[in-house]
């Protein structure tokens, strides 16, 4: 996932920032496994019962005592770092191009160690307020409405919860000076040479990679294969199903809204990689609980999402640099309403338990309404806790003059000033008579 995200945005900013946005997709995984060792796991997956589902307490550091030193536990804690550093790099996408490296590293370590898990806790811990995977429920231990929320790998906790983050901080850095000269002022089209020449190349191919992981996030979140198999085939299969939907319908939706370009409407790439992860996020909730044809309609949906969103963002002057806020924040939201319409009794029975599927089943299919009325609760919790918070790191940060970089800084490139990539990038002849990319490097200023 960190190397789909990592040729994505390489792709996307400008030539003049490029190691940049690679040291940062580098040190979301790298830092956040030492944060997520640290107090990310314990928050997430500890012991909850002592706070009411709100936050874990026990598991800190990886302490053998509590860890116990089980196979399993080894790894569940990586599966779940890999989760963490995909909410830190849906915000480094984001806000790139002129973010300070410090406020990077603040607000990555914020999120990772403190507000992200939180999230896990309350959708995932078999002990959260708002979990579904709760066994029992009892006065102790009482499920949301009876069910819980239906987030089988993350719509809304990992990527929601990004998404929001993204929101805030794009908010609090206003927009670049390249999508707004005039302070103020509308939001520009970046012109066509913006990206560098082999940007379509990376962003194609790190949609590929993230569409190929997505198997693992999905799949793999049965968490169990031993009389698991057939959850984890179908999950992979109404996942496939969604991507592609997203991608086509995103494809012609968007040519349409353009309108004729030169007489004649435009199929754009962006349109279809970007359908793509909008339908990879929308189904990431429900794609245990849903049919194939669920998921058709589902990644339908999710264009509609993205495109509008997209739009939104752009009336209200936010700057997302790789359009994380629509096809993680909006397009999340979406996936966990989706599960709690589109969960047939039989898959709820198999991904979660079979006691109460038919209560807990989507209101398409027979259910009660519970699982909607978690859904909602749940989401609206998470925005306001990641949103207050995001507030708080982002907003200290620009009061204190550390989240911006300076105005010559961002005309440079950030390669230069931070990184110490003097010269640019350069053609350097090779023994065999080719090319190959060199860094001219100087010496880092850091």
């Amino acid at each position: 996932m960190q190397t789909g995200f990592a040729m994505l945005e390489v792709g996307t900013v400008n030539k003049k920032n490029t190691s940049n946005i690679l040291l940062k997709n580098v040190l979301d995984a790298s830092v956040g496994s030492i944060v997520w060792m640290i107090t990310g796991f314990g928050l997430a997956i500890g012991d909850a019962s002592g706070s009411g589902g709100f936050m874990g307490s026990t598991h800190m550091g990886l302490n053998e005592d509590e860890f116990g030193g089980e196979g399993y536990m080894y790894g569940m804690w990586l599966f779940q770092w890999a989760f963490a550093a995909t909410t830190a790099t849906i915000v480094s996408g984001a806000v790139a191009e002129r973010c300070t490296f410090t406020a990077y590293i603040t607000y990555s370590v914020c999120l990772t160690g403190f507000v992200y898990p939180v999230v896990v806790c309350w959708g995932w811990n078999t002990q959260g307020w708002a979990s579904a995977w709760k066994s029992v429920d009892d006065d102790a231990n009482p499920l949301l409405f009876g069910c819980g929320v239906i987030d089988f790998a993350g719509s809304g906790v990992v990527h929601m919860t990004g998404g929001v983050a993204a929101l805030v901080g794009s908010a609090f850095l206003k927009p670049r000076k390249a999508r707004q000269p005039v302070t103020g002022g509308p939001l520009l089209t970046l012109p066509s040479d913006y990206a560098p020449e082999y940007g379509p190349i990376f962003q194609t191919l790190g949609t590929l990679i993230l569409w190929m992981g997505w198997y693992g996030f999905n799949g793999v979140s049965t968490l169990y294969i031993v009389n698991y198999g057939l959850v984890a085939a179908k999950t992979m299969v109404t996942t496939t199903l969604s991507a592609g939907t997203g991608a086509v319908t995103t494809l012609f939706i968007g040519s349409l809204m353009q309108g004729k370009v030169d007489g004649a409407y435009v199929l754009k790439l962006g349109d279809a990689n970007n359908g793509v992860l909008a339908g990879l996020v929308a189904i990431t909730a429900p794609c245990s609980t849903c049919e194939p044809y669920g998921a058709f309609i589902i990644g339908f949906g999710a264009a509609f999402v993205y495109l509008g969103s997209n739009a939104l963002l752009t009336a209200c002057k936010i700057d997302d640099v790789v359009s994380a806020i629509p096809v993680h924040g909006f397009c999340g939201f979406y996936g966990v309403i989706m599960a709690s319409l589109f969960a047939t009794k039989d898959n709820y029975a198999a991904a979660y338990y079979s006691d109460r599927a038919k209560d807990c089943a989507g209101v398409l299919y027979g259910g009660d309404g519970s699982s909607l009325a978690a859904a909602i609760c749940f989401l609206l919790a998470v925005i306001v806790w990641v949103a207050a918070l995001s507030c708080v790191v982002f907003g200290a940060l620009s009061g204190m003059g550390m989240l911006r970089v300076d105005p010559t800084v961002e005309d440079d490139g950030m390669d230069k000033s931070e990184h110490g990539v003097t010269g640019g990038y350069a053609a350097a002849a090779t023994t065999a008579g080719g090319a190959e990319m060199v860094e001219k490097d100087a010496g880092s200023n850091l």
